[in-house]
């Protein structure tokens, strides 16, 4: 439309292309020093490989121009990366896709409104998960409960530097990974995006019709808007995914970078814990005081799931496990019922305990390695067709153990 001398209104197709496009996008974070993961450019297979050996696995591979976070994935060896560019893409000069180095941090998320001028920000949002779950599917927290003010203070000036460099006239999202305390910009979408409503209920801000404003003509400062983030909240707000598994049978439950909720809810009270609650409940997921928990969890994250695991035990849950994990547990201190993944005796494998409603929640990880996990899907999905909590992440694990936690130090307090 532009090159047919239609007027657009807002960001240019030219700057959305720099933000969109991977190298382009790469050049510009360079110019405006605003760094983000290592990676290079690749346009076909062996580039990727020699991309990936030089930055060092895991890594992270994307396309340029891909909604959803599709075809975005984590691998871990080069033979997961060859399957990835077979399958995933069709690399070409014209279709070049990114190889990143997947940084394990934090993530925050940021909406920005600019006029060429200034740039105002509504808020900015701390992910309960970790990098490697798609922004759409992770929980989230304003204002920030995790992040010191001087790293809030470095993603306001990305932000502003980013907005104004780009061009960016209305709505940007900026989502950043801080590692030990160092910034990282990891996207830059010059656009709408799904936590616009979500910021502007907790903010008290109409973004939309401060952004079509400033698309037809009116600044930021002629609506009220100042320069600069706009001061936080005193409540705690959560926003938590709501994903439809049961209507999407099809579809693995199992999180990672590529989107799969449907829709959002909120939840707002004076604590982390409160609001996690809230929102929790608010997605049918309701965790009883007590009962028993399945852990089967990869190997590279079974260190991790023992701590919580011996958590889970401390506020009144029996520990069932599969072998590896099993083992692993009582071998290191916490007691754990083996139980069997699938095809073991009907009355102690998987399916039958949560057919007979015999088991509270699951906590399911996947492993690094590109590879279809039929018998995964299978417990997830039956999981999700009886109604059974199921944790796919241990940072959701994790906060969501902090609820029952919260309520029971204040039992003890009082």
């Amino acid at each position: 439309m532009s090159k047919a001398g239609v007027t657009i209104l807002g960001t240019q197709v030219a700057d959305h292309d720099r933000a969109e496009d991977r190298d382009l996008f790469e050049q510009a974070l360079k110019e405006l020093g605003s760094p983000q993961p290592p990676g290079q450019t690749a346009t076909d297979e062996e580039g990727a490989v020699a991309a990936a050996n030089k930055i060092g696995y895991p890594g992270l591979v994307r396309s340029s121009y891909v909604p959803g976070g599709r075809a975005l994935e984590i691998v871990g060896n080069e033979a997961d990366l060859r399957s990835y560019t077979r399958t995933a893409v069709k690399a070409s000069p014209d279709h070049p896709f990114e190889v990143d180095s997947y940084i394990v941090g934090r993530e925050g998320e940021v909406e920005a409104l600019s006029d060429g001028n200034d740039v105002f920000i509504p808020g900015s949002m701390e992910h309960i998960e970790r990098v490697g779950v798609h922004s759409g599917d992770a929980m989230a927290g304003y204002p920030p409960q995790g992040l010191f003010e001087k790293v809030k203070e470095t993603i306001t000036d990305y932000t502003k530097r980013l907005a104004l460099g780009l061009d960016c006239i209305g709505r940007m999202n900026i989502q950043f990974v801080i590692k030990d305390e160092t910034v990282y910009v990891s996207e830059v979408n010059p656009r709408a995006s799904r936590t616009v409503p979500f910021l502007s209920k907790v903010a008290d801000i109409p973004v939309a019709q401060v952004a079509t404003k400033i698309i037809l003509g009116e600044s930021l400062s002629a609506q009220g808007c100042k320069d600069g983030l706009y001061p936080e909240s005193q409540n705690v707000h959560v926003k938590a995914p709501v994903i439809s598994f049961i209507k999407l049978a099809k579809v693995d439950s199992l999180l990672g970078p590529e989107m799969k909720s449907t829709g959002e809810v909120m939840g707002t009270d004076t604590t982390l814990e409160k609001a996690l609650c809230k929102a929790l409940e608010a997605t049918y997921f309701h965790l009883p005081a007590f009962g028993k928990v399945i852990f089967t969890i990869a190997d590279d994250t079974k260190e991790e799931a023992l701590a919580l695991a011996k958590r889970i035990a401390n506020i009144g849950y029996r520990s069932l496990a599969t072998a590896g994990t099993a083992q692993f547990f009582n071998e290191n201190g916490l007691a754990s019922t083996l139980v069997h993944k699938l095809g073991g005796n009907d009355d102690n494998d998987m399916p039958a305990l949560v057919r007979q409603g015999r088991v509270q929640a699951i906590v399911n990880t996947g492993g690094t390695k590109r590879t279809f996990d039929g018998d995964g899907q299978v417990i997830r999905s039956s999981a999700i067709e009886h109604g059974v909590p199921l944790i796919t992440a241990l940072d959701t694990a994790d906060a969501m153990v902090r609820v029952p936690e919260s309520r029971s130090f204040l039992t003890q307090a009082i």
